[in-house]
């Protein structure tokens, strides 16, 4: 059975093993995990032919480096603009390539996006938690995270030479920096003009932000009988107000229930790109009715598909592309005259 085996020589903080979350146990108090970037972590499997779901490493603004120290295996990247040095050469993260034994990769941040995510054509071997290799950060519960001097082993490693090259971006994403939102459930316990406030002032990430939320700086949201509700339910995209009137956006990790009452919720199909927004960008929120927010989720649902689907194709062997590409421009002759023979 084929193997690649790698060594981290520098990692930041908050890398790593993510799959698809571990959905459904909430009621335990255990929260989903998986990607910040859904869509960016599904693209990385989709590339190379793998499980939508299957594990991948996520890289955070610290980056990480890798050193191969055995085998060869095919690797995605994705997500955020980050830097993908590999084999003496620099490119940008959306891409497929090879890396074998005696190379290093480094990945590190671009001009935008908080997260990559790094897939290969193989397993990587974890440690699961309750059926899952999503790490949840605050526990180290899952495929657990990266330091300096960890080990990586990818199991029944390949190389996907008809899959290297680019992978072209979605088309469908939410334009910048607008956030649509539902209003509630909580607004009743807000000082008048808080709604108005908030869809109508910008916003900013404060750099307290993690894999559990981001907390917002902008105008206060001050509280009436701050603090009155009881704990409930909550939902990646909620924004919970505190009572000092700060609002914080629940991501990935978030807690299974809380007390703060929540002002608005992000819509679904937007939660992927705030989630790559990086300390002192800006949000503007704009808001849609429940209805519309459904009708918004199914078709990004469908544009999602409809891409990874686009994603997951071959791109056919180097040689397969020779053939297929006209690289002659112009008209050959395969015989000359007989006074052209005479000539040469």
């Amino acid at each position: 059975m084929a193997e690649a085996r790698f060594t981290v020589r520098a990692c930041g903080p908050l890398v790593s093993y993510q799959d698809g979350g571990r959905p459904g146990m909430m009621r335990f108090g255990v929260a989903a995990s998986g990607p910040m970037d859904r869509l960016a972590h599904a693209t990385a499997q989709a590339a190379l032919g793998q499980p939508e779901g299957a594990t991948a490493l996520e890289v955070s603004l610290g980056g990480l480096e890798l050193a191969c120290e055995a085998g060869e295996v095919s690797f995605s990247v994705t997500g955020g603009e980050f830097q993908v040095v590999h084999a003496g050469a620099t490119v940008k993260s959306g891409c497929v390539r090879t890396i074998r034994a005696g190379e290093t990769l480094a990945i590190r941040p671009g001009r935008w996006g908080s997260w990559a995510y790094l897939a290969f054509c193989g397993e990587l071997a974890c440690r699961p938690w309750a059926g899952r290799a999503a790490t949840h950060s605050t526990s180290g519960l899952g495929g657990g995270l990266l330091a300096s001097g960890s080990t990586i082993v990818v199991r029944e490693s390949a190389v996907c030479e008809e899959r290297e090259g680019e992978l072209a971006a979605p088309a469908f994403t939410p334009a910048q920096p607008r956030v649509r939102v539902v209003l509630g459930p909580q607004t009743e316990h807000f000082e008048a003009g808080c709604v108005e406030r908030l869809l109508a002032e910008d916003y900013s990430v404060s750099p307290a932000c993690d894999r559990m939320g981001m907390r917002l700086e902008g105008p206060a949201l001050p509280l009436r009988q701050a603090l009155s509700i009881p704990s409930e339910p909550i939902v990646r995209g909620s924004i919970q107000v505190n009572g000092e009137g700060v609002a914080s956006i629940l991501l990935a990790d978030h807690q299974t229930t809380g007390g703060y009452p929540k002002i608005a919720t992000v819509v679904s199909c937007d939660l992927d790109a705030v989630a790559q927004r990086r300390p002192r960008d800006v949000l503007r929120f704009e808001a849609v009715e429940a209805e519309q927010a459904v009708a918004l989720a199914r078709a990004h649902a469908a544009d999602v598909r409809a891409f990874l689907s686009g994603v997951g194709q071959r791109r056919g062997t180097l040689l397969e592309r020779l053939l297929g590409n006209n690289l002659v421009s112009g008209m050959i002759r395969a015989e000359r005259s007989d006074s052209e023979h005479r000539q040469a």
